[in-house]
């Protein structure tokens, strides 16, 4: 079952519940008992490879390899 992670705007404090996926969007109330939560974005690391390409491309901050952040 996948785990939502969830923001009390009340008193701050993150916190999990494992939950169906049909359920991910219904309303979660905060563990100190708050109604005013927000489901958050969660990151998903996946790993790989590089291909040669990318491997092989230019470095830096910005916009495809800081070519247009002067």
């Amino acid at each position: 079952m996948p785990r939502y992670e969830y923001r009390c705007r009340t008193c701050g404090d993150t916190f999990e519940l494992s939950r169906p996926m049909a359920e991910s969007s219904a309303p979660a109330d905060c563990p100190a008992g708050h109604e005013d939560t927000v489901k958050l974005l969660s990151t998903v690391a996946v790993g790989g490879t590089a291909s040669t390409a990318s491997a092989s491309a230019p470095s830096g901050g910005g916009c495809c390899g800081g070519g247009c952040c002067g």
